[in-house]
């Protein structure tokens, strides 16, 4: 039987598939970064199921308690607090250990902070990099400096106003989008500049925070070229969403942004 790898909500607990919620009914045992969050989601929607603890600090011992179990047949669901597991969460180490042992791994998606902050943010092209949790510390901002899309980062609201100084600092007309508390009742997504985010957010705000940082100001420098393409291409009878689509996978400018500034 399968290792079933479940997203769930991100913030909104009606966010979630009915795939997943079939998967969290039906399964032998449910794997839970926090038993006590998971709970909450599973009386939501009324399931009652076995739930176990699978987090950072046991989740090489689990793995190796439960793999057996998994090769004799039993059916496990594998969540999160939010999200899809393995991503910046644990689930990555019990996943490779079941494929490596045959055990059939099933992935039911869901919910994500990486793309919901950055359609929401207004940069979003054909591309993006996904930064994980930002270091603590100092950061080195010098490897974003020419990269010519977005890129979509996890941090925590105490650090974000450090964060934002040090961007600031390095690149102080760099867009940015402070996206807080997705898909919550007080859901936020600041836009503007870094120097501009910077002076905003002064103190560390409220709630979970996706930070969405723009790509390289050079490349807005050829925003111009870029329209011109999209109006040649568009000319040549070619849909102007397509050809922005199109546009923007190869220059790294928002698609979004393309579309709107050629019309």
């Amino acid at each position: 039987m399968p290792l079933l790898v479940c997203a769930t909500p991100i913030g909104n607990l009606e966010d979630v598939t009915l795939r997943v919620l079939a998967a969290l009914r039906d399964a032998d045992v449910v794997l839970c970064e926090d038993t006590r969050h998971t709970r909450t989601l599973l009386g939501r929607h009324g399931i009652e199921a076995r739930v176990l603890s699978y987090h950072e600090h046991n989740e090489a011992a689990r793995t190796a308690e439960l793999l057996p179990r998994l090769v004799a047949g039993e059916t496990m669901a594998l969540v999160s607090d939010a999200g899809m597991p393995g991503i910046s969460d644990p689930g990555a180490r019990i996943v490779r250990a079941a494929l490596d042992a045959g055990v059939e791994v099933t992935v039911l998606p869901g919910p994500s902070a990486v793309e919901t902050a950055l359609v929401a943010s207004g940069l979003a092209g054909g591309r993006y990099r996904f930064l994980g949790f930002l270091p603590r510390g100092a950061k080195d901002w010098d490897e974003l400096a020419g990269v010519p899309f977005a890129s979509v980062a996890f941090e925590s609201p105490q650090r974000l106003p450090a964060t934002l100084r040090s961007l600031a600092e390095a690149d102080p007309s760099r867009e940015v989008a402070v996206c807080r508390e997705l898909t919550k009742r007080f859901e936020e997504v600041a836009r503007g500049t870094a120097a501009e985010l910077a002076g905003r957010f002064s103190e560390p705000p409220k709630g979970e925070i996706t930070l969405v940082i723009g790509p390289a100001a050079a490349v807005a420098a050829d925003e111009g070229v870029a329209l011109a393409a999209v109006a040649e291409l568009v000319e040549a009878g070619v849909p102007r969403r397509r050809a922005a689509e199109l546009v923007a996978r190869v220059s790294g400018i928002a698609r979004n942004r393309l579309y709107r500034g050629s019309l």
